[in-house]
Parts: structure tokens; C-alpha cells; sequence
């Protein structure tokens, strides 16, 4: 069975990135292979891991919608068969990893058969891959429609703010009151050093959250960023990326 990862937290904390580095970690240590699923429909892990882009979950979704509209789909064939049957084209296979994206939210009219067979899709996709790995959109959209059934791991990520960790503190709350199945819930704070500051760690203990560890400020990453150069080819010894291999190793993922 797969071991599944979730990236999430607010807006601009580097979660797409930090998603990038932990499939690289994965792959590096072999643990392979590895689904990356980009639930943001802000769409973007693609360019961290040096792969195109090929249709999204968004995109078939609305073919589906149409070509019902228009009366296309076969007398006795449902949408959700047709849907199925095109859902592979969403899939982009590489060296160690497999990418599925999601696209944009749901539009004008119902989405509930996609997310059905999306997640149906995952869980029979789960069983070929050694671990999962999810970035999600800022707060808990995708997680709420329930596209994946188990995850044993959600990193919240956050900038060393307070409204940052205020926000992690929210969406640690959202995954118990939507009785989500998360067995660990972690806090990973980016772009920082050295977790120093008492007021910070005040703050972390009062919004009731397990800080898993910090990801240094990596000038290499912002120029491998700068320059559309994948994460995939980061130093092993960059800075960010020896952060990663402490934080993940926390996880006891090398016992899987």
C-alpha cells in the first residue's frame, strides 16, 4: 500500500516547492516510484519537475460536459464511464514519477462524478506507486472533496509569521472538524534558519501544532527558480535541500 504525503498552507509559502523537493528526495533514496498529484489549480509542480504539461482533471471534465451537451457520448455509456476513459491522458510518466494535475476548480455544473472517479482512479493508481505525494492549493479545498481516502502525513507549510502560523493553526483545525483520515499532522516552517525566536514558538504551541522542522533560505533554489531550471537537478548539498532530507527522515519514511 502507498504511503501519502500532503502539501498545504497558505498562499506564498513555498508549498509547490517544497512538494518538488520531497519528490527528489524520494526519488534520490529510491523510493520509487512516486504519483505527484498537483491539486492546485494554480497549476505549477509540472515546472519544478522539468516536465510538460498534458490535459488536467479540469480540462476533462469539461470535454465530458460538452460532448454530453452536444449529445456525443454514446446512448447507454455515462459520463462518468467516458470520463474514466480519458482520464489516463491526464497522466504524465517520467524517470521515478508519475504526475496527475488537477486543473482549475469546478465550474457551471455538477463535479461530483469526476471527483468520484478521480478518487476511485487514485486509490486503484495508489496500489502501483510507492508513495504519494499531493500539492494542494492554499487551505484545504481538495482535501475537503475528500479526492484522496488516507493520508498519513500533512505538512502545513509557513512562513516564520504570525498570520502564517495563525493560518496553519486554521487548517490543522479544518482537517478535524471535516473529520478528515489524517493520521500526522506536522508544521514546516520555510525560509528560516533557525527557529529562535520564543514569541514564534509561543505562538506555534498556542495554535496546537507539531513543528516537524525549518527549510533554510536557499540562494540556489531562488537561482535555479530564477533560470526555469527543475528542482530535480538542485545540488544534493544545496541548502534547502538538506533541510528536506532531515524533515522527511523525521517521518521514519527510510522504514517503509
Amino acid at each position: 500500500m502507498s504511503h501519502t504525503i500532503a502539501i498545504s498552507g497558505k498562499g506564498g509559502t513555498g508549498k509547490t516547492t517544497i512538494s518538488a523537493l520531497i519528490i527528489k528526495y524520494l526519488i534520490e533514496k529510491k523510493h520509487i516510484p512516486v504519483l505527484a498529484v498537483d491539486a492546485d489549480p494554480n497549476s505549477n509542480l509540472y515546472y519544478y519537475l522539468g516536465v510538460e504539461k498534458e490535459d488536467t482533471i479540469g480540462n476533462l471534465r469539461e470535454e465530458v460536459l460538452k460532448e454530453a451537451k452536444s449529445g456525443k457520448i454514446p446512448a447507454g455509456i455515462s459520463k462518468e464511464t467516458v470520463f474514466e476513459l480519458k482520464f489516463q491522458r491526464s497522466i504524465v510518466e517520467n524517470k521515478g514519477f508519475d504526475l496527475l494535475t488537477m486543473g482549475r476548480p469546478e465550474g457551471p455544473g455538477c463535479y461530483c462524478y469526476a471527483n468520484i472517479v478521480l478518487r476511485r482512479y487514485v486509490d486503484e493508481l495508489s496500489k502501483n506507486y510507492k508513495f504519494i505525494v499531493i500539492d494542494n492549493e492554499a487551505g484545504m479545498e481538495h482535501l475537503s472533496r475528500r479526492t484522496t481516502q488516507n493520508i498519513e502525513d500533512l505538512l502545513i507549510i509557513s512562513d516564520p509569521t504570525p498570520i502564517g502560523i495563525i493560518t496553519a493553526g486554521r487548517i490543522r483545525n479544518l482537517v478535524y472538524e471535516l473529520e478528515l483520515n489524517v493520521n500526522n499532522i506536522y508544521l514546516v516552517l520555510n525560509r528560516i534558519n533557525l527557529l529562535s525566536n520564543e514569541a514564534t514558538k509561543e505562538l506555534i504551541k498556542k495554535q496546537n501544532l507539531n513543528l516537524l522542522g525549518t527549510i533554510a533560505e536557499d540562494k540556489i533554489l531562488n537561482e535555479y527558480s530564477f533560470n526555469e531550471k527543475s528542482i530535480l537537478e538542485l545540488p544534493s548539498d544545496s541548502a534547502s535541500f538538506l533541510s528536506i532530507n532531515a524533515i522527511i527522515e523525521k517521518l521514519g519514511l527510510t522504514q517503509i
